[in-house]
């Protein structure tokens, strides 16, 4: 049950979140066990984001939320490379201003009950 949440000052045209929404179902295959299949896209453009005290160019803070006790390092290291190149030539989001974070949970609620 993974969830990508992506925070973005820049507007995003429904073209290119279908794009990057469709990039992120074969990213997401980068951590063992994890599909498009159960994967969440929450993608927030015209965030107020400000980096380094500066706010006056393209940011995004993204966030991936799995269903674990942890995250597997080679496959987030890939996952963050891939993910920069995407907010790259959809957002011109450069690698400097992205942040990835990744948080694991035990507790993952779906349909009335936890798994």
């Amino acid at each position: 049950m993974p969830c990508i949440q992506i925070h973005t000052n820049r507007p995003v045209e429904q073209e290119k979140a279908e794009r990057i929404k469709t990039e992120l179902g074969r990213i997401i295959t980068f951590l063992p066990d994890k599909s498009e299949q159960w994967l969440l896209v929450e993608l927030l453009d015209n965030s107020r984001i400000w980096f380094h005290g500066e706010g006056d160019r393209p940011f995004a803070l993204v966030q991936v939320k799995v269903w674990g006790d942890h995250i597997n390092r080679e496959g987030s290291e890939r996952m963050t490379k891939a993910v920069c190149e995407l907010l790259n030539k959809e957002l011109s989001v450069a690698p400097t201003d992205v942040y990835v974070r990744y948080l694991a949970t035990p507790d993952w609620g779906w349909n009335s009950a936890n798994f």
